[in-house]
């Protein structure tokens, strides 16, 4: 009964010592440190139904690129494995903060003996719990460290999101150019049915050389040719948007958007000071962070800890009850976390090299994307405004005077080649403006428009 008694006494003892050890340990308090990068996971997260609540019903067979964002985001694979590692690290962040489990332990001395010891009559038992108490700010620097490596995770997701998100609007304006080249080579295959035709009447009525019928058929025979080749493109560019969403196959007929806008590119210097804010940047800042954060926990591993224990004695022979207390600390003689510190300024050296290098890298991909993006601007705004109404104009006034007997069929097909020749350029920079614009956008992390 007795030593039922102080069994109990030394267990609560124990628990109001470690309670209040543990407060007093936390030299540096939980941050109160939100990242930007884990708002907007919970955002992501969640947005697909927002996103999905938000967008208009879609016409049947027709896909928008908002929509096509939508699906991306509740669909893709990869952001639902990234989505996994958030959680993960939300879980490494939960066990840092526990503190050690207090230990009990039962010891058994003098029995079994002879003579006076014989037996269990010179028994004496043992009971005590001990705790270790971690000194040195190591549980606050743990969980800091844990802290920031669950923000580094978040950001990660929002920069693969954003690749992801560039990889659909890539695929999506491939698939709105694809459509333009269909409808060209459409129209370049109907006007060359036409002039065979043509062609091939005043051939009959002697109004023409036989070669110009001649001519009307390889016309012919190489529009047919490029429009299969047009559609078969388009078909994979609709493939390649579908798994960029995370489909085996295309449920839409085609895509809608506003791929003839063209809106001019903020200067390169404001794009630049756009990149503080981005995902990227802060991916890095919060990477250097954990890093100093490291140092600072393996520094705390070169002070030792202390346990503690407490507990209370019964004497067999004598019926005597009586209380034990005892500290243990490891003497720091040779292991002082020597290495661990070390490695971990190692890191952290390595990490600041590699945050100057994606610096270099990020501007480096900014100005070409902006360089490549303002050329297209000005040469798909050239081809629309002068180039090409040009061209359409000589090619109607060449169909014209063959048909008074003006002009060569050759002529005809000389201005008929450059005007679609020049359309399909027109085509081609467009798209090139708008992959360049979204590879802005998913470097600045924000919309230029």
């Amino acid at each position: 009964m007795h030593i039922r008694y102080y069994f109990i006494m030394t267990v609560m003892c124990c628990a109001v010592f470690s309670v209040r050890a543990a407060q007093a340990q936390d030299v540096i308090p939980a941050e109160q440190h939100t990242s930007g990068g884990l708002a907007i996971v919970a955002s992501s997260q969640g947005a697909g139904d927002t996103q999905a609540a938000a967008i208009p019903a879609q016409t049947a067979g027709v896909l928008t690129l908002q929509q096509a964002h939508a699906d991306g985001l509740m669909h893709s694979p990869e952001l639902a494995s990234f989505s996994w590692d958030v959680r993960a690290a939300e879980a490494r962040e939960l066990q840092a903060g526990f503190l050690p489990n207090p230990e009990l332990s039962v010891e058994l001395e003098n029995f079994a003996g002879n003579n006076e010891a014989n037996a269990f009559r010179s028994l004496e038992t043992t009971v005590a719990i001990s705790q270790l108490f971690e000194l040195g700010g190591k549980r606050g620097y743990r969980k800091r460290a844990a802290e920031l490596e669950k923000n580094l995770a978040g950001w990660e997701y929002d920069i693969k999101r954003l690749d992801v998100f560039q990889e659909i609007s890539s695929a999506f304006w491939e698939v709105l150019a694809s459509q333009e080249r269909v409808v060209i080579a459409d129209a370049l295959f109907d006007l060359a049915q036409q002039a065979h035709s043509s062609a091939a009447k005043k051939v009959a009525a002697g109004k023409a050389p036989p070669v110009e019928e001649v001519q009307a058929t390889i016309a012919l025979t190489t529009s047919e040719l490029e429009c299969r080749k047009t559609k078969s493109d388009f078909k994979s560019s609709r493939n390649r948007l579908a798994s960029a969403i995370g489909k085996s196959a295309p449920e839409f007929e085609k895509a809608e958007g506003e791929f003839m806008a063209l809106a001019a590119v903020p200067s390169l210097e404001t794009l630049s000071a756009m990149l503080d804010d981005s995902p990227d940047m802060r991916r890095w800042k919060t990477e250097l962070e954990k890093r100093k954060a490291e140092i600072k926990l393996t520094d705390a591993g070169a002070i030792p800890d202390v346990t503690i224990s407490a507990g209370a004695r019964y004497f067999n022979d004598t019926d005597d009850k009586v209380m034990v207390a005892g500290f243990s600390v490891p003497l720091p003689l040779f292991n002082r976390n020597q290495g661990e510190r070390q490695e971990a300024r190692c890191n952290a050296a390595k990490a600041a090299e590699e945050h100057k290098s994606a610096i270099v890298k990020i501007h480096s991909d900014l100005a070409q994307s902006y360089y490549s993006c303002a050329s297209a601007f000005a040469l798909a705004a050239a081809l629309r405004d002068k180039a090409i109404p040009g061209a359409q104009q000589a090619f109607e006034v060449t169909r014209k005077g063959y048909w008074q007997g003006k002009f060569s069929y050759l002529m005809v097909l000389d201005a008929q080649r450059t005007l679609f020749e020049l359309q399909q350029q027109y085509v081609d920079t467009l798209e090139d403006y708008h992959v360049n614009r979204v590879a802005i956008e998913r470097l600045t992390g924000q919309s230029i428009q």
